[in-house]
């Protein structure tokens, strides 16, 4: 077992680097970058496709989509008229710093404005693996049921925004949105949390805002230290 732990720390600590390394690129092209976790089936895929629409009309933005296998989600995204790329990890149940770092090349990032990384379906791994990404926003889906912030408070704690799709079905599914709330500030007290449907539209308006708020805020520090 002290074997087992001691490489895993390695591989932490170099993913960190990394990490650390892509943190600063992404700061000197300017470039907003958004890691997007969830269980499979929360339809991270869709609610993505309609922000790289949306966020399409104003500005330049991309995605880097993480799948054990297939690039069907890609595929998907690509009708966005987004610049898209699949990482196919295989076995391999989360993205790494070095896999983001490698799905970049030839990319100028210069010329982005948003940079979207859709992680794999998984609410344990992703967790541990910093991406060098702005912010992690963590979704699930009212058909879920409520108590998933509770049984997975790791991703809950190492997100910054939590986002409840498919809301649009929350009466149907009998979705109780007390005992979910309860759960996720449980998890992480004071979390901001968005509702959306990527069906409807609803909620999207303030999602969207809330990435543009993310992306000046960064632009404001940039000039703050020159």
């Amino acid at each position: 077992m002290p074997r087992i732990v001691e490489i895993r720390q390695n591989v932490l600590k170099k993913n960190d680097l990394l990490a650390g390394e892509l943190r600063e690129r992404f700061r000197e092209a300017g470039v907003y970058v958004v890691n997007l976790v969830s269980s499979p089936g929360t339809g991270k895929t869709a609610l993505l496709r309609e922000t790289l629409l949306r966020l399409g009309e104003r500005y330049r933005v991309a995605a880097l989509v993480g799948d054990l296998a297939t690039e069907n989600d890609a595929e998907r995204l690509r009708e966005s008229g987004a610049l898209v790329r699949q990482i196919t990890t295989g076995t391999v149940c989360h993205l790494e710093a070095d896999m983001i770092s490698r799905a970049l090349d030839g990319w100028n990032l210069a010329e982005l404005d948003f940079l979207f990384i859709e992680n794999v379906g998984n609410l344990v791994c992703p967790a541990s693996y910093d991406l060098g990404e702005h912010q992690r926003a963590v979704l699930f889906s009212v058909t879920e049921g409520e108590d998933k912030p509770l049984k997975y408070p790791t991703i809950v704690n190492s997100a910054d925004v939590a986002v409840v799709t498919k809301i649009d079905l929350a009466e149907a599914v009998g979705f109780q949105r007390d005992r979910f709330y309860e759960g996720l500030h449980q998890a992480r007290p004071g979390i901001q949390v968005f509702e959306v449907s990527a069906r409807t539209g609803e909620g999207l308006s303030s999602w969207l805002a809330h990435l543009e708020s993310g992306k000046a805020s960064i632009q404001k520090r940039e000039i703050t230290h020159r």
